[in-house]
């Protein structure tokens, strides 16, 4: 069994076909997903249609990333976020508890934020 530790000790673990980044078991990432080498995706979180996470990025806890949605860079989507249809998060962005970022919204650099609609 292959494992990686996110920060909380090491989990049953995998490389994502698709771009070779961390995968938990306990997450779901789709085929058609990217998970960048340096990205992880971790807890129960999903990723799943044409969705990029890639740099250094994490999708953890219950969060969504799907669509053609993308995060990038440093940026952390975490709680119960949403980032769907062509919403971009990057620079050292975290969003989370019940954060939505949807359409063509962008959310760049250096932003916290529990609540983003759009």
């Amino acid at each position: 069994m292959t494992t990686y530790d996110f920060g909380n000790g090491h989990v049953p673990a995998h490389r994502h076909s698709n771009g070779g980044g961390w995968v938990a078991d306990t997450a779901f990432v789709s085929e058609t997903a990217y998970i960048g080498p340096d990205a992880q995706v971790y807890g129960d979180a999903e990723v799943t249609d044409d969705a990029k996470v890639y740099g250094n990025a994490r999708v953890y806890d219950n969060a969504r990333v799907y669509g053609y949605a993308r995060v990038y860079g440093h940026s952390w989507v975490f709680g119960n976020t949403c980032v769907y249809d062509n919403a971009r998060v990057s620079g050292h962005s975290w969003l989370f508890d019940y954060a939505r970022v949807s359409g063509n919204a962008q959310v760049i650099d250096n932003v916290v934020s529990v609540h983003v609609y759009r």
